[in-house]
Formats: C-alpha cells, sequence, structure tokens
C-alpha cells in the first residue's frame, strides 16, 4: 500500500536511501528519529505512514514559512492539510480547528506553542490522532544550532495525555550530543535512529577570500542570472545593502530578515519561490523547510557561526538532487562581528554557570566553522568529520579538492612560535603572539617591552596570513588551544610542550600560487598605490615615504581590518599608523 501511495499522491516510483525503513518502523508503532540530510525526502517519511494510518497526523513544525509551504505542497497533491499558527485570525483558527474535529484534515501542522493552548489541547482530547511527527527536532537540545526552548514543551504534552500516540522525529544535522538530547528532552521511547549519512553528493562546496566581495558576488550571480539561488549575511543591515546593490546593478532579488514585517517576508518569500525574484538575500532567519527544490546555489556572503548552521544553510540548495553549488566567503572581520554576539548574547534568567558553560560551547563551535573557512584539505571531508561520519580524504568535488596543493616544512616555525607564546608566560592571544614573532612595532609590543624578546622578529619573513595559517595548524595539531573566553589566549598543550623539547618534522600543505589569485592580489595592490598616490599629493611627500612597495604586498596579503593588524604590517609603525593608516584600512574594511 505504501507504494501506491508513494506513486498516486507524490508520483514517485521508488523509495530514497532510508525512507523506507523510516515508514516500517513508524507503521510498526516504533518511535523513530530520522537523521537525514536537506533535501533527502524527510517530509514524505511522516507523511506517507499520516496517508495510511486512521485519524489525524500532527506535525510540530518552528516555523510560519516551513508550515505555509508544506501544507501548499500537499494541497497541490490532493492531501487535505492545515496549519494552526498566529497567521489566523480567531475566526480562521476556530474554523480549521472544526473541521479538523470533522476529519476534513489529514496532516495538521502546529506551532510548539500551541501544545500549551486550552482550545488546541481541548482539541487534542476530542479528535482522533494517530500520530505525532516533529520536524526540526534538533531544537529541542541547547547544543543544536537552533535551540528553541517552546520544544523543551513537546515532552511534557505527551504525559498530559494517556494515550501514546505514534511518535517520530526529523532533522538534518544533529552531532552525538544533540542526538542524545533529542531522545532524553522529546521523551522517545527505545527510538529507532536512522541515519542515512549527512554527504549530499551533488553538492560542490567552495570557500573563496575575494578581494572586493561585492564584485566578485556581482560576478557569481550573473554567471548563474537563469538559476535561483540564496545570499546569507549575518546582519540584516548587510542584507539591505547588499539587496539594494544588486537591484541597481540588474540583479532581480529579493530580501528576507526578521526586522521586515510578516506581510512584506510573505510577499518576498512569495516573489522567490515563484522565480519572479529568484536571488534571495537573507539572514538565517530564511530557509528552514522552505520547500523550493530548484535552488542551485547558496553562497554566504557572511561567515556562519557554526558548521552545523552552515551545513544546514547550505544545504537549501539542490534539494531536487540536482547538481549545486555551495560557496562561503571569508573575511577577518567576520570573526569579529560573530564574537561580539557570542560574547554578547542575552543571558537573561541564566546562573553564571549556565552562561560560561554555553558561551564556551558557542567557542567551540565558532572555531570548528573558523578551522572549515581556512581548511586546505577537502572541504566535504571536513564537514563530514565534523559530524562524526567517515568519509575519503579528498572528494575531488570541492574548490580545494581541485587545487594544486605544495608540501611545505614548518617544524623550525613552530618551534619559534611556541617558543614565544612560553617567553610571555602563555598570557596573551593570538594577534601578540604572531606580532612579536614577525618583528612588529605596535604599541603593545613596546608596552610590554617584548621588542627586547628573543623570538623578536625570528619570522619576519613571513606574512601575516602565512603566520595565522602556521598556527591554525598548530591549533588542529593539538600543539596549541586557546581559552574558551573572551581573552582568547593561547595555551600549549601536552603535545606541544613535548614538540617544543623534542622537535620532529612537521609538513603542512598550502596553495601554489595560481594566477588567478595573484591577479586578485595584484588589483588590491593597484588599490593601495592608488591611495599612496592620493596621499602622496595630499602631505606633498614622495609614495615610497608613505609606504614602500613590499609593504604595500604584504598589506594586499594580509588584509588588515584595524589597528593591530596593520602595526603587524612590515613597515608600519605607530607613526606612519596615525598619519596615514586608517586610509588603508578603510580600504580593507570597504572592500565587502
Amino acid at each position: 500500500m505504501k507504494y501506491d501511495v508513494l506513486k498516486k499522491q507524490f508520483g514517485y516510483d521508488t523509495f530514497r536511501p532510508g525512507q523506507e525503513e523510516i515508514i516500517d518502523a513508524i507503521l510498526a508503532g516504533q518511535d523513530t528519529l530520522a537523521i537525514m540530510p536537506t533535501g533527502a525526502g524527510k517530509s514524505l517519511c511522516y507523511q506517507i505512514p499520516a496517508l495510511m494510518l486512521p485519524g489525524i497526523t500532527l506535525v510540530v513544525s518552528p516555523l510560519i514559512s516551513l508550515m505555509k509551504d508544506q501544507v501548499r505542497s500537499l494541497n497541490q497533491n490532493g492531501i487535505r492539510a492545515a496549519y494552526l499558527n498566529s497567521t489566523l485570525t480567531p475566526g480562521q483558527y476556530a474554523k480549521a480547528l472544526a473541521l479538523a474535529q470533522r476529519g476534513e484534515y489529514k496532516i495538521i501542522y502546529v506551532a510548539p506553542e500551541r501544545l500549551e493552548s486550552a482550545s488546541f489541547l481541548r482539541f487534542v482530547d476530542q479528535a482522533d490522532i494517530s500520530m505525532v511527527a516533529i520536524d526540526e527536532a534538533h531544537c529541542v537540545s541547547q547544543w543544536g544550532q537552533n535551540f528553541r526552548p517552546s520544544y523543551l514543551r513537546i515532552k511534557s504534552f505527551f504525559e498530559t495525555h494517556s494515550k501514546r500516540w505514534r511518535f517520530c522525529a526529523f532533522t538534518a544535522t544533529a552531532t552525538a550530543q544533540v542526538e542524545r538530547d533529542m531522545i532524553e528532552l522529546l521523551g522517545m521511547r527505545d527510538p529507532q535512529v536512522v541515519k542515512t549519512g549527512y554527504d549530499r553528493k551533488n553538492l560542490f562546496f567552495a570557500v573563496e577570500y575575494p578581494a572586493n566581495s561585492f564584485s566578485r558576488l556581482l560576478e557569481l550571480v550573473r554567471q548563474r542570472s537563469s538559476q535561483s539561488g540564496i545570499i546569507y549575511c549575518i546582519r540584516r543591515k548587510d542584507v539591505e545593502m547588499l539587496c539594494e546593490k544588486l537591484q541597481q546593478a540588474g540583479v532581480p532579488a529579493t530580501r528576507y530578515h526578521a526586522g521586515l514585517s510578516d506581510e512584506e517576508r510573505n510577499a518576498n518569500q512569495e516573489d522567490f519561490i515563484f522565480d519572479r525574484k529568484p536571488v534571495m538575500v537573507a539572514t538565517n532567519a530564511f530557509g528552514m523547510g522552505i520547500d523550493k527544490p530548484d535552488v542551485r546555489y547558496v553562497i554566504h556572503y557572511s561567515m556562519p557561526s557554526s558548521l552545523e548552521n552552515y551545513y544546514q544553510e547550505a544545504g537549501r540548495a539542490g534539494r531536487d538532487g540536482q547538481a549545486a553549488e555551495c560557496i562561503l566567503f571569508y573575511h577577518a572581520k567576520d570573526e569579529r562581528v560573530l564574537r561580539f554576539f557570542i560574547e554578547n548574547q542575552d543571558f537573561d534568567g541564566v546562573d553564571e554557570a549556565e552562561k560560561k558553560e554555553r558561551i564556551a560551547k558557542d567557542w567551540r563551535r565558532f572555531e570548528a566553522m573558523k578551522n572549515y573557512a581556512l581548511c586546505p584539505d577537502c572541504l566535504r571531508h571536513a564537514i563530514l568529520a565534523y559530524f562524526g561520519e567517515p568519509s575519503p580524504t579528498r572528494c575531488e568535488a570541492c574548490s580545494n579538492c581541485l587545487h594544486e596543493y605544495e608540501t611545505v616544512e614548518i617544524s623550525e616555525s613552530v618551534h619559534t612560535i611556541l617558543g614565544a607564546i612560553k617567553s610571555v608566560r602563555q598570557k596573551f592571544g593570538a594577534t601578540l603572539v604572531l606580532s612579536l614573532v614577525k618583528g612588529s612595532r605596535s604599541q603593545k609590543i613596546e608596552q610590554y617591552h617584548l621588542d627586547q624578546s628573543a623570538f623578536y622578529g625570528n619570522l619576519s619573513g613571513f606574512t601575516m596570513r602565512q603566520l595565522q595559517d602556521i598556527l591554525r595548524f598548530m591549533v588542529q595539531d593539538g600543539l596549541v588551544e586557546t581559552t574558551n573566553d573572551t581573552y582568547r589566549l593561547l595555551k600549549i598543550t601536552p603535545k606541544g610542550n613535548a614538540f617544543f623539547k623534542q622537535p620532529a618534522s612537521l609538513t603542512m600543505r598550502q596553495y601554489k600560487k595560481a594566477e588567478a589569485a595573484q591577479a586578485a592580489a595584484d588589483d588590491v595592490f593597484e588599490g593601495l598605490r592608488a591611495i599612496r598616490t592620493r596621499l602622496s599629493k595630499k602631505y606633498r611627500v614622495p609614495p615610497y615615504a608613505i609606504f614602500n612597495d613590499r609593504t604595500l604586498r604584504e598589506m594586499a596579503s594580509a588584509r588588515p581590518q584595524n589597528k593591530a593588524e596593520m602595526l603587524a604590517i612590515s613597515g608600519v609603525g605607530e607613526v606612519k599608523y596615525k598619519k596615514f593608516g586608517r586610509y588603508f584600512v578603510a580600504f580593507f574594511q570597504n572592500e565587502s
């Protein structure tokens, strides 16, 4: 019978991997937890049992947009479905409940908050409920990327009813901790856990470091003018700015964020879904459960706060199983924005111990995301390894696997950095330690007399970007760790101490200099030269008296975003920074 429903109602001849196993478990009356990547067909796993079982299936869903899309799709397939949420007037809500009571609907979507509504609870007591499905079940876990306190009410909802309905829960991404939380906090009884794997083989992953983010974005969007895509930003103001600039460039773009009215969000979402405006610029408020299978690309203009968030958002591309692209833009300034968000969360009503635990957790997730953005190895492998799934070390379907690499010996550099950390008694963070070994003349270096250190300037021949890559390798290799607090101090691990006492050969992969990358660096260099020329005329001094070409080229490579990073550049001291530095920092800050 399930194959008849599959063909008649949904038009498919066969199930995707994992679907039939999940459906059979549900029909057998077993609690079921399904962990399936976006686009793997989670909804079908509860919709088919809902049509085969007598009575009504309740689907708890976190977002209004998700409910709306799902109900529309079901109705188009000839399946009577409805949603109960805050968009309904009291009259509409009462009518929907009455129709449901008469058996007019097979599937009803509800927000978790409704589980405490007196009118809804009366309906549940009287209605013929056969199954409850929890969508986006990871929302119940404080270790998950979208924790929603309202999901914690689901367990008590079950416990207050004597009848035990069939129970299933679904999510796209879950670490081992989140999986345990879903089972415990939802009150699942000895569930059958079905994992179909996280790998989305149709997705191509790429990380880019554009000199001019908007120019690169516009290039990518224009190259895909016949395709539908989503562009994610961290902040609402970035969404507004990007959407306006894209529209001015003739791109049919729209926007979505929590600051817009419900009416505008709904209208913009409709424009996107119906391809009237195929480019959506949005914060992470957009996308969960959006039923648009033909999104061909997702571009993260800003780095998300975690790999869970990134993979969920990137996974909105290619839900139809066809080839799609997931492109991440990385800029150092994104780190500062995310650090601000982590350190300035609303912890109202949370005790100090729990606050520290949450911040530490967020730091760990942030570091994992940053490591992905700067990973020189296979991006797909990095994602799957994070979720604990074995995979080949090369996929040949990400930007890193398609790049050429060279192996460099870094043992001496690592030994020097470890020595520098020891020399400051592990009381400083990455910026100051790397400035020390680079030989920076920054104010803090002089303030703490670090220019007298035996390690001062020992790695002056490296760019700041190269030193950052080496330090990142040291963290990933377990030689160094950072404290999970605001200060982010560098601490040497036992493994790092052992290496310092008895150095061994260490190698690291890095990109070979590609022509395209060099061309991009040359473009930045020319932009810096133009600034230098203007300043030369303004202050009536020779260009080289401002900064020489070597300094400008290091700037082009390091892309300093603030005073500390600027002072780490060879040839930039306090005096020159005070007089000229702000113009060059502004150049990099305005790139995007």
